[in-house]
């Protein structure tokens, strides 16, 4: 098997790691929890609180009626997910960065979906505060897209080649 078979299959099992961590702990904090119960972690800023997002990022479009929501939660991340494996495809296998954050977002994205086709929602429950002041409720694979978007720009700003720079004459 060739190096670049290998590493598809690397990234490709590190998106189903994702996906599959995901639903494990979401599936965990299900059967353990009520809806809005909440356990704290550390208490005054972490607590593991049980929560359906029916949302977008941060809950944002939840009041949007059904048919609407449910399409656009389904068909835009199906969408995007078809625009990351061909851009996943395209990117050389050997761009670490972009390789790695794209399998992770793409884990992400995938455990979000499954939540959605399967429940017309989203389960979240890692619950940041300080004080009153709460984060949106999110979950592992929000964690994964997050840290997918930092490692691709963290990737495209420090690896990128400088732009060309032309020399000025002073004469």
């Amino acid at each position: 098997m060739s190096r670049s078979t290998l590493l598809r299959i690397a990234y490709a099992l590190l998106t189903l790691s994702v996906l599959l961590l995901d639903q494990t702990t979401k599936a965990m904090v299900v059967s353990r929890m009520t809806l809005w119960s909440s356990a704290p972690v550390v208490p005054g800023f972490f607590h593991i609180t049980l929560v359906r997002n029916k949302g977008a990022l941060f809950g944002l479009f939840q009041d949007l009626p059904d048919p609407y929501r449910s399409t656009l939660f389904t068909v835009v991340p199906v969408l995007a997910i078809v625009l990351m494996l061909v851009f996943q495809y395209r990117t050389t296998i050997h761009d670490t960065a972009t390789q790695t954050g794209l399998a992770l977002i793409l884990g992400g994205a995938f455990g979000n979906l499954v939540d959605r086709l399967r429940l017309g929602y989203v389960i979240d429950f890692l619950d940041v505060f300080v004080g009153d002041h709460h984060w949106p409720a999110f979950n592992v694979a929000d964690s994964c897209i997050t840290v997918g978007i930092a490692v691709l720009l963290t990737g495209y700003v420090l690896l990128s080649p400088a732009p060309n720079r032309v020399a000025h004459d002073e004469t």
